[in-house]
């Protein structure tokens, strides 16, 4: 086999063939021998020389994809370094392939696969190639085309790649400045493509042919010229010719979507309404009124299915496009029939097809809405000026009301399938799964929350347009889950999700009156039902309408107390997602109505919250631990809202009483018998008192100090107890002990303990003079030490995070401290990961968290630390942008631009001192990941930390000089020609594929950019991308632009859910008592 791998000796296409098939066919020892002796050809430097042989002679066709393979990475990473008299060979030879097995329909068919890949590699010599060095690309192409059917139909092909390649994928694989030519390349010469195309499809009979042409005409549509569709027959060829045959139907409604989602301007109104209006002629035609879709949908065939599809695509992207021009030129039932068409598509149980519809439904009652808030149609006047221009319509066609009126009977539609596909909201536990069986769910489906918070803004639109009309069909449906004729799990809860997301967009008369309607029906029902699991289904629907409607809740004590009392009783159902949804219902309701528990109401003896606490152990005598948490985290809420120092710790000694109880009698007894903590039931019990307080701690903030006072010595006197326990084992044991269960308890207290000081530090609002006297040392004391000592599978995260925690919230005040934190915690963590880039993954996050904080909150410290220390911190920071984890590379990036920006501020003496240590070490490891191809996400960091260490070389910023100056050759030198050289040797060396003109101008880029930070980036992308070592996917490199619109979105979604009634979650929302 290995004789292949002799390149000085006559190729041996058979013997290459045999290996190939060794390797796909084989097994065992010949296959492994097999694989590794094409690895090694693969690599070889040399093996594309052969690519030709082997396209040629080679009787294996997975010979002939790795031929190309190979062919491939040599277009990609080192074509620009090949003479020309190779790169036209190579060019030549593809062409000629090409040719020979896409000349005639039998051959074309037979090697389509293989046609296809010899196609890429053509395009992809073409972005290398043409225009400069082959302009006669277009012509030679057209002019092949007219020759022979079969090379006019890849033909077809190859000009779609290429129009994919330049419009579609350019962005991520060249240069700006490429791209940019290559687009006034295919744009300057479209004219004669846009003939031949016209020419083929006027003439040709042949379908494939036809459709190969509409298929790459659908790629030419969103960038050339609009004369090309909107001046010629076009939209009326695709509307009548190739609309209705079953061959072209599907390609030629793609087709037909892309032009209508085109903004064309207004001199094309006639031509867009030609379009829609002839479309959907022909859709009647061809579809009927899709009356039974919903039945008939399983039955059709995946082409007729996938037409639909495409069909929901056209009518969406149109009517989002061109709805007001339609509605005001096109006739009225074309209209009406394109939505009547997306209302019998949008009830189709197809998610995907569902969701594109939804999609459009929100840009139509949202514009309804925002038509009817903008306009006067409420009052008098306008009903005498139903049909004028400027009655909330802007001048542009129908009025508001007059809308409303046209589209009654289509969202009245559109309502009930809301209602009936309505996904599933997060805080519904309880859920049916594929056996017909009621579950708790355990994990959450983003695009199921995605999708529901889709409904839900549609549904508030909808119920703002007409609330009446919204009300009835509630009421109906609801009445026929009480009557049986349509009960089932899964009627009620989509009935029951859309109920609860409606809320607040009602007024509070009829949000009163439809609410107590429904939750009375709702508690019959759930009389009425038998059986564990309808109980289950009808109380968590209970729970998730009535924890949806605060404002109700607020206005109404008394239905309040009832629904809280309910929900106790629910505590003690046997399912236990009920007791879950419980649980979390009673949290979400204590955050919003939190004084009403607090304030004595009229006609109680007593604060409820006082009743709630008293029979607390009743109340959760059912209960799992995590379960009472949630309840203690819940009526903490309540304690917050009391402000009355004195009151509010007397209601915390309630709340706690029981877990105090446990846990001073379990703390006496370890006092009296240190080994009873051996015992893994008195370890749970303790582990569930600490997780207890950490909940309640979490809700009341900074008043919970009068029990956290109260446990702390104790607590932290268990901490070492447990850790000198935990030692012993592991010495006596081995650190395999370590994930014994007596061992993970024990260290479970301490996590908690850690939690517990974390949580409180987080809400102590100010206390920090008495967090730092009388919490801080005898907690370092407790932790440090007892961190540093252990074995590393022993170590908890959590003293990182809360060390961090700590000093973040001190901040100043923790400077004297930082020495031994560097001792005890940084040194110890760096040496756990310093062999690996993954292993102890929440270590390593927390450690690099506590790096940061102290370099921006206590930074003089780390000046104070001796000199082998500090180089340790400075190798750590450049250890950590090294990982492909982003979290931690980013952290490594953030805390080294923080560093070098403090560092810049000091005192001149200190900064020239780490400055000529540390700068080049610095940028050469930037330089190193920037050009990584695994480090591609963290690409905006990696760019700020070079442009700020660039900017302060070239603005003088950097006094000292940061090469040898007593070395002769430096007579001349300063750091700005230094650091040119330094990053261009650099460069040199890591991209042989590169010319020293290439390097010499992106060096220069470096430093002409350094203080504009966009074409720095943009700079250094094109850079990149140029080396080829980025060569293929490179959208990590436009993340921050993808991000950035992600954010913009999202704050112009919230600042508009905040003007409209409802949109606002209620559980979102901001506290208002």
């Amino acid at each position: 086999m290995d004789t292949i791998l002799d390149f000085n000796r006559q190729f041996d296409v058979a013997l290459f063939d045999r290996v190939v098939n060794a390797l796909f066919t084989g097994k065992g020892d010949e296959q492994k021998m097999a694989q590794q002796v094409l690895t090694e050809f693969k690599e070889h430097e040399l093996s594309w020389t052969k690519a030709d042989d082997i396209l040629t002679n080679a009787n294996s066709l997975q010979s002939k994809f790795i031929a190309l393979q190979i062919l491939e990475a040599l277009i990609q990473t080192k074509w620009k370094i090949l003479p020309d008299n190779q790169r036209n060979g190579i060019k030549n030879f593809v062409v000629e392939v090409i040719l020979r097995t896409a000349s005639t329909e039998e051959s074309l068919r037979q090697n389509r696969v293989y046609v296809n890949k010899l196609n890429l590699i053509l395009v992809q010599i073409l972005k290398q190639e043409w225009p400069h060095n082959w302009p006669t690309f277009i012509p030679e192409i057209i002019q092949t085309s007219r020759t022979n059917l079969s090379l006019c139909e890849n033909n077809m092909s190859i000009l779609k790649l290429l129009s994919e390649e330049v419009f579609d994928y350019s962005a991520e694989q060249m240069t700006q400045a490429k791209t940019k030519n290559l687009k006034s390349q295919m744009c300057g010469e479209f004219s004669s493509i846009y003939n031949l195309c016209t020419e083929i499809l006027q003439k040709a009979v042949q379908p494939s042919l036809i459709h190969a042409t509409l298929e790459t005409l659908l790629r030419f549509l969103s960038w050339i010229p609009f004369g090309f569709i909107f001046e010629t027959d076009l939209i009326n060829n695709l509307c009548t010719r190739f609309l209705q045959p079953s061959v072209t139907r599907n390609v030629t409604i793609k087709c037909l979507t892309e032009i209508g989602g085109l903004e064309g301007g207004s001199e094309y109104k006639e031509q867009y309404v030609t379009l829609f209006t002839l479309t959907i002629t022909g859709l009647r035609e061809i579809l009927g009124d899709l009356s039974k879709i919903e039945e008939e949908w399983d039955e059709y065939d995946t082409e007729h299915q996938d037409f639909i599809q495409n069909v929901a695509m056209f009518l969406t992207g149109f009517l989002s496009s061109h709805l007001r021009l339609v509605e005001a030129s096109a006739p009225r039932d074309v209209v009406l029939q394109a939505h009547q068409y997306l209302l019998r598509i949008s009830q189709v149980d197809e998610r995907e097809m569902f969701k594109v519809c939804l999609e459009y439904w929100n840009v139509l009652v949202r514009g309804l809405y925002e038509d009817g808030r903008n306009s006067s149609f409420n009052t008098p006047s306008a009903l005498l000026n139903l049909g004028s221009a400027n009655n909330g319509s802007g001048g542009n066609g129908l009025s508001a009301d007059l809308r409303r009126q046209m589209y009654s009977t289509t969202l009245t539609g559109v309502r009930y399938v809301m209602i009936s596909r309505m996904a599933r909201p997060e805080e519904v536990l309880v859920v049916e799964n594929d056996e017909g069986e009621i579950v708790r769910e355990f994990i959450k489906e983003t695009d199921t929350i995605t999708l529901y918070k889709a409904q839900r803004e549609c549904l508030i639109y909808l119920t703002h347009l007409d609330p009446k009309d919204m009300e009835e069909i509630m009421i109906e449906k609801l009445g026929r889950q009480m009557d049986g004729s349509e009960w089932s799990w899964s009627n009620l809860n989509k009935l029951c999700w859309a109920i609860g997301s409606i809320s607040g967009s009602m007024s509070e008369d009829q949000e009163r009156k439809v609410l107590v309607l429904i939750i009375k029906d709702l508690l019959s029902l759930c009389e009425l039902k038998r059986g564990k699991d309808n109980k289950a289904v009808v109380a968590s629907n209970i729970m998730y309408v009535v924890g949806q409607y605060p404002r109700f809740l607020k206005a109404h004590w008394k239905f309040l107390k009832t629904v809280a009392n309910k929900l106790f009783e629910f505590m003690h159902e046997l399912h236990e997602g009920v007791r879950d949804m419980a649980c979390d219902t009673f949290v979400t309701i204590a955050q919003k109505c939190r004084r009403h528990f607090i304030a004595q109401q009229p006609g109680e003896p007593c604060p409820f919250v006082e009743e709630i606490i008293a029979t607390a152990p009743s109340i959760t005598s059912d209960l799992e631990p995590q379960q009472v948490n949630r309840f203690c985290e819940a009526v903490g809420y309540l304690i917050s809202a009391q402000l009355n120092t004195q009151a509010q710790t007397q209601l915390i000694e309630g709340l706690m009483r029981p877990s105090n109880d446990v846990w001073d009698r379990l703390v006496q007894q370890a006092s009296g018998n240190i080994n009873i903590l051996e015992d893994l039931n008195i370890v749970k019990q303790l582990g569930n008192v600490l997780r207890t307080n950490v909940s309640a701690c979490g809700a009341v903030g900074k008043g919970f100090i009068s029990q956290i006072g109260r446990i702390y010595i104790d607590m932290l006197g268990l901490y070492k107890a447990v850790s000198e326990i935990i030692s012993s084992c592991v010495a006596r044991d081995g650190e395999s002990v370590t994930r014994h269960a007596n061992v993970r308890a024990m260290r479970s207290i301490k996590k908690e303990a850690l939690r517990l000081v974390d949580t409180y530090v987080k809400h102590c609002d100010g206390e920090i003079a008495a967090i730092n006297e009388n919490m801080v040392p005898p907690l370092l004391e407790a932790v440090l030490a007892d961190y540093a000592q252990n074995v590393p599978p022993a170590r908890d995260a959590e003293v990182l995070k809360t060390v961090a925690t700590i000093t973040n919230v001190l901040g100043g005040l923790m400077t004297d401290k930082i020495p031994i934190i560097f001792e005890s915690l940084f040194e110890s963590t760096m040496n756990m990961i310093k062999q690996d880039f993954t292993e102890y993954p929440e270590h390593r996050l927390a450690v690099y968290h506590l790096l940061r904080t102290i370099n921006q909150k206590c930074f003089n410290a780390t000046l104070n630390l001796p000199p082998t220390q500090f180089q340790f911190m400075v190798m750590s920071i450049m250890w950590g942008f090294k990982h492909t984890l982003r979290d931690v590379a980013d952290l490594g990036l953030t805390i080294a631009l923080d560093m070098i920006n403090n560092f810049n501020i000091s005192d001149r003496a200190i900064s020239d001192a780490f400055f000529q240590t540390y700068f080049v070490d610095l940028l050469n490891e930037i330089i190193v990941v920037l050009t990584d191809n695994d480090h591609k996400s963290s690409f905006r960091l990696q760019c700020m930390v070079l442009a700020r260490m660039i900017h302060l070389v070239e603005s003088n910023q950097i006094t000292a000089p940061l090469f040898d100056a007593s070395l002769s050759d430096n007579a001349n030198m300063n750091n700005s020609l230094f650091i040119r050289r330094s990053l261009a040797n650099l460069l040199t060396s890591a991209f042989a594929n590169l010319s020293q003109r290439q390097i010499e101008v992106f060096v220069e880029g470096l430093f002409n950019f350094n203080d504009d930070f966009e074409k720095f980036r943009n700079h250094v992308r094109d850079f990149l991308i140029q080396t080829k070592e980025f060569a293929g996917d490179n959208a990590d490199l436009y993340l921050e632009e993808t991000e950035n619109e992600i954010q913009k979105t999202k704050l112009k979604e919230k600042e508009l859910a905040m003007q409209i009634p409802g949109m606002v979650k209620p559980s979102d929302m901001e506290e208002d008592d």
